[in-house]
């Protein structure tokens, strides 16, 4: 049970990365639309298909999972690299939530953020991607 746990964790974390990959781009094609052009549209519909059929479900299984494997296996608490790994993975989330909270913002016509803002923001799921991986891989503590 403990391997299908794993491998069903491991897959909607590569898939909820992918989205987080793909979701700001969309807003930055959406950001130099013309709003109510096709483009704008386009993307406004793209990035809200991708965070409730994608994003939104993947972050939620990466939880339910995550935590099912701690309860198989709450000795892993007891090292440093596991901790690391979930203020990582915490601090995604809240990305995630920084993210559909932009594009909210942007689909209403009512955003703040720079594009080169969005853009740096974009780079932020590969590097925790990095540092999850190595942490799980590695376990560098």
């Amino acid at each position: 049970m403990y391997l299908w746990l794993k491998a069903a964790h491991i897959i909607f974390v590569v898939s909820w990365i992918a989205s987080l990959l793909v979701y700001p781009r969309y807003k930055l094609h959406q950001l130099s639309a013309e709003p109510g052009g096709e483009l704008f549209d386009t993307m406004q519909l793209a990035s809200a298909r991708l965070r409730r059929i994608i994003m939104t479900p993947s972050l939620i299984a990466v939880w339910v999972f995550g935590i099912g494997l701690l309860s198989i296996n709450p000795n892993v608490f007891q090292f440093k690299w596991m901790w690391v790994k979930l203020v990582v993975v915490i601090l995604v989330t809240g990305l995630h939530g920084f993210y559909v909270k932009t594009g909210k913002a942007i689909d209403h016509g009512d955003a703040t953020i720079s594009a080169n803002k969005l853009k740096l923001a974009n780079e932020l799921p590969f590097i925790a991607l990095i540092i999850i991986v190595v942490m799980v891989v590695v376990r560098p503590f």
